[in-house]
């Protein structure tokens, strides 16, 4: 009998094992998250500005207005000269926060758009949490706080901001052209009509137009639908947009028209150009020539220049598979164009960041394949081995590597606060040329990205699928 014990107790002891493993991984991944939100909650401390909802008071404050039967664009907040600048539908959507406080209408964004950015996030980590073999719940917990530490993300929260939102409906067609794309992974097994409508991705564009409706700076992406020949995505947007701009028209013709003939037109209503929180195209030259307002026509000329290279450069990537840098491109075309990209507007960061890291890791790892298959044994018929790569493979994924941390630490630290001017007070040379670099540093740091940010071939081969196909066809019939 006691034998029998011993080895039933001997079974058990593997198990004992792998439990007492699971609880230290665990107490470390937990001790890994609290370091990672306190680390967080420090720099927004900081780094940041002190936040008191101040752009939701003036949208709440428009709503409660026009719900008290006043025009919707008619309202000023108090001590201030700014108005409601959205279009009608985007009134309509907020709407019901007349009927909360401020401060919880305030909180309740918040906390929605950081449920938004979370599930954004584990979209776009999904693919290369899988390949890396890393839990997608962990790494997701890591980064949103990590997300929610920069410029674009905490000035958003702090001022009741709606960019993470939006920044959410355009990742959801995103998502929904990847399904698309992968018809049958999940859409053979749907046991409903819903879930086979979500997962077969027929209403990629829908995310996309409504966030048209609501701020007009996202129709870029309908322009690159287009380009990219995705006419389904694109009349898809097109018509949610004309849709819902129709159906608000027909309920509130009145702010229908004035937005539209009047206050669409009125760009003094959002702030002056060479405010140092503008990070456009526009902003850097108001500032460059210490101007309030931007030369037009020079604006103009490089605005052009900006957009072909965007949006050409973004084409590029989706061809050869990488529909996010594609996506993120085109984000952040518009930031740059757009004649007012308010700091809080700069969250295409988020997922160039995600791109320049994997980059990194995908170099890095091409890199150990290379070397590894160089010093196997060379193949029959005279034909050498590959010869392992001394360096070029392993530095650039260092260069995408120290790329993805100096991005991110620009927007996490945010120079261009301490350098903040404005005229005619006083002149954005006041600190010199040094002074001048960092006030325009997140708008560089911007055209950079447009310029050079990589795309990773192959990284969403189900995007070029048809394309192969053909190739291989085409062959085929040589």
């Amino acid at each position: 009998m006691p034998a029998i014990v011993g080895r039933r107790l001997d079974r058990l002891a593997p198990v004992r094992r792998g439990a007492r493993g699971n609880e230290r991984r665990t107490v470390v991944r937990t001790g890994i998250l609290a370091a990672v939100a306190y680390a967080a909650w420090l720099a927004i401390g900081a780094f940041g500005r002190p936040y008191n909802f101040f752009d939701m008071k003036i949208y709440h404050g428009a709503v409660v207005w026009w719900a008290s039967g006043n025009e919707l664009y008619d309202f000023i907040a108090p001590s201030t000269t700014l108005g409601f600048t959205y279009p009608p539908f985007a009134g309509l959507v907020m709407l019901p926060m007349s009927w909360l406080p401020v401060e919880a209408a305030g909180w309740f964004n918040a906390l929605a758009s950081i449920a938004a950015l979370a599930v954004v996030l584990a979209a776009l980590l999904r693919p290369i949490v899988d390949r890396l073999g890393w839990p997608l719940w962990f790494t997701v917990a890591v980064a949103t706080p990590m997300a929610l530490a920069i410029e674009p993300s905490r000035e958003t929260l702090g001022y009741g901001q709606v960019n993470l939102l939006l920044f959410a409906l355009i990742m959801a067609d995103l998502v929904g052209l990847r399904w698309r794309a992968k018809r049958g992974t999940h859409h053979d097994t749907a046991d409903s009509a819903l879930a086979r409508f979500v997962y077969n991705g027929t209403w990629a564009g829908v995310g996309i137009g409504l966030a048209t409706a609501v701020k007009l700076t996202p129709a870029l992406f309908v322009a690159y639908l287009m380009i990219t020949r995705q006419w389904r995505a694109a009349l898809t947007a097109i018509g949610t947009t004309i849709g819902v701009t129709l159906g608000t028209f027909a309920l509130c013709g009145e702010e229908s028209r004035t937005y539209f003939s009047s206050v669409l037109w009125q760009t003094e209503r959002v702030g002056a150009a060479d405010m140092t929180a503008n990070q456009s195209l526009a902003g850097l030259l108001a500032r460059l020539y210490d101007s309030i307002e931007t030369p037009g026509l020079l604006w103009l000329a490089f605005s052009v220049l900006v957009l072909a290279l965007g949006l050409s450069r973004a084409a590029s990537a989706r061809a050869d598979g990488d529909e996010l840098t594609a996506f993120t491109l085109v984000g952040l075309t518009a930031n740059v164009i757009s004649p007012i990209s308010w700091s809080h507007h700069l969250v295409w960061v988020i997922p160039a960041i995600i791109v320049l890291a994997d980059a990194a890791v995908r170099r890095r790892e091409a890199s150990r394949g290379l070397s590894a298959r160089g010093t196997g044994t060379p193949p029959t018929g005279g034909v050498p081995p590959l010869r392992p790569p001394i360096w070029y493979p392993t530095l650039t994924g260092l260069r995408h590597g120290v790329g993805a941390l100096v991005l991110y630490l620009i927007f996490l630290v945010s120079p261009i606060w301490p350098y903040e001017h404005q005229l005619p007070e006083v002149s954005h040379y006041q600190d010199g040329l040094f002074g001048a670099l960092m006030e325009n540093s997140l708008a560089i740091a911007l055209i950079v990205l447009v310029a050079a940010l990589p795309w990773r071939p192959g990284a969403e081969p189900a995007f070029y699928h048809d394309r192969l196909v053909r190739t291989a066809q085409l062959t085929a019939r040589r």
